[in-house]
């Protein structure tokens, strides 16, 4: 097996830390806040308000589920316009209220069925990228398994992107890569190779600003270094004037 298809195996693994787990863990005294005020709640996305480090932020996570009713609950991960509305609302609130935001992206993408698509899946999708891109608080985006099409990036125009060491980012998935090719969904692990969706091929195109190391490391190692990059992250945001936090995030953004 090549080193590229462990890592997309890695990242697609059941086992691993969720959203809402690392919401849990990292932060304290976390609240899960529900609903978009449209619609429904969507089990997919998760968000709320904790502490960290004495500081108030909002988390917002896409999340799948530990076993196969979970993940039905949860919709496999794949957010419907209502969960993206949903991440919104809570990320002007954290505007409001001058708490900056940290979203955890675990998705294949965003779901393609017809319900999503009536209720507008590319309007809550396009809303997002162009609300986060002019969002007065310091946002930090970390992929935690598969970061698919603009499903992830819904929640990802950040002034910082992260990625663990074992994950993957990409305009879609492997699979789908593969049928638009050569027709053949089959051959995923062939172009998961020329699409340089790992962590350490991102990095080196400038797509992502830092890997948070997984291997060799329990969960409770990533949990803590990861708290503590985050901590430290936002020290450094929060030196930032809203002038200077939105133009460094427009011209990130603008080199691609």
């Amino acid at each position: 097996m090549s080193d590229v298809s462990r890592i997309l195996k890695e990242a697609r693994d059941q086992g691993r830390l969720t959203a809402l787990d690392y919401a849990q863990s990292i932060f304290d005294d976390f609240i899960e806040l529900h609903g978009d005020r449209n619609f429904r709640d969507d089990g997919a996305v998760i968000g709320g308000i904790g502490s960290l480090n004495g500081r108030a932020v909002t988390i917002v996570g896409i999340q799948k589920g530990k076993n196969l009713q979970d993940n039905l609950n949860r919709n496999f991960g794949q957010p419907h316009p209502e969960g993206y509305r949903k991440a919104l609302r809570l990320m002007k609130q954290a505007e409001k209220f001058g708490r900056p935001v940290v979203t955890f992206i675990n998705t294949a993408g965003a779901y393609p069925g017809v319900g999503a698509e009536e209720r507008g899946q590319g309007e809550a999708i396009a809303r997002n990228l162009m609300e986060m891109s002019d969002l007065k608080v310091p946002i930090i985006a970390i992929i935690i398994g598969e970061g698919g099409s603009g499903g992830a990036l819904a929640l990802a125009v950040a002034d910082k992107v992260w990625m663990l060491e074992n994950t993957i980012y990409s305009i879609l998935s492997p699979e789908g890569f593969a049928s638009i090719l050569w027709k053949d969904g089959s051959r995923a692990s062939e172009a998961a190779e020329l699409m340089k969706l790992t962590s350490g091929e991102l990095k080196k195109m400038g797509v992502i600003d830092k890997v948070i190391p997984e291997r060799g490391y329990f969960s409770s190692e990533i949990l803590a270094n990861l708290k503590t990059a985050i901590i430290e992250e936002l020290e450094q945001l929060s030196l930032l004037s809203t002038a200077e936090l939105l133009e460094a995030r427009y011209q990130r953004f603008r080199q691609y």
